[in-house]
């Protein structure tokens, strides 16, 4: 099954090295036993967005493909429709789904943003422990509101081995923006091997914000993978959160597609 959608496709660079990519015919699945828990390591994405009845029998395809509580403690359902069709989610939310949206943006080349950050020195992170040891800082430094520091450093911490493993096997390239001697902004760029990058886990830490670093950032890594990966195509997933969608179409993102999700947590 060839996917479409550009968020999804580029989701499976990553689910093909941590884990197992198999297609249904009607849907793919997306399944990674080694981190059982992780959302996007373990979905069904289905060539169709749902209709009226689907609930059970998506739900006997994740247990049968994916897997079940207590291993697998969430189920979580995609559809590879880039032009948003109409889905039928009414059942779903009423068994206590969740609909999560994201915003795809995409770019075949980036512009330097109108804040451009002179005074950071930027270029891919070394493959050694310390510069590592300062991405995850860095990344639990600035994630967003509500996620306490404890488990976060832990699943921040085991994500990035993989990604690490992804840039020692060439698939991409982790990049830093470094000020007053340490790495305060970082970001990762993968390739598809077919002409698609993906932007992963963008991070600026707190005290250095509203300094044009961001945008920087993603402007060098965009610039640097280009010519690295020969790529034609550029993307990047987020929530649709107006500060970002703001920095990143400032070097020249535009909005490519909205991916929806049904999540149901706890089994």
């Amino acid at each position: 099954m060839q996917l479409r959608s550009l968020g999804y496709r580029t989701d499976l660079i990553f689910a093909r090295f941590h884990g197992q990519v198999t297609d249904l015919d009607e849907a793919v699945a997306v399944a990674n036993p080694r981190s059982p828990a992780h959302y996007f390591g373990n979905l069904l994405v289905f060539r169709q967005p749902p209709r009226s009845g689907d609930r059970l029998r998506w739900e006997a395809l994740f247990a049968q493909h994916i897997g079940r509580p207590p291993v697998t403690p969430h189920r979580l359902f995609g559809w590879d429709v880039p032009a948003q069709g109409h889905a039928e989610m009414t059942e779903f939310l009423e068994a206590g789904y969740r609909l999560e949206e994201n915003l795809v943006m995409a770019a075949p080349r980036l512009h330097a943003p109108p804040a451009l950050n002179t005074r950071a020195e930027f270029r891919p992170v070394s493959d050694t422990d310390e510069e590592w040891a300062q991405v995850l800082e860095n990344q639990v430094a600035s994630r967003e509101d509500g996620y306490e520091e404890a488990p976060y450093r832990r699943f921040k911490a085991s994500q990035l081995l993989g990604l690490r493993d992804m840039c020692r096997a060439g698939l991409g390239l982790w990049y830093g923006a470094f000020q007053d001697g340490k790495l305060v902004a970082d970001l990762g760029v993968f390739s598809d091997g077919a002409g698609l990058l993906r932007y992963q886990s963008v991070g600026t830490a707190p005290a250095y914000r509203r300094q044009g670093l961001c945008g920087s950032l993603t402007f060098f890594a965009g610039e640097h993978a280009q010519k690295h990966f020969g790529a034609e195509r550029l993307v990047i997933v987020a929530d649709d959160h107006a500060q970002a969608k703001r920095v990143y179409a400032s070097v020249g993102f535009e909005d490519a597609e909205r991916q929806q999700l049904l999540l149901f947590r706890g089994g």
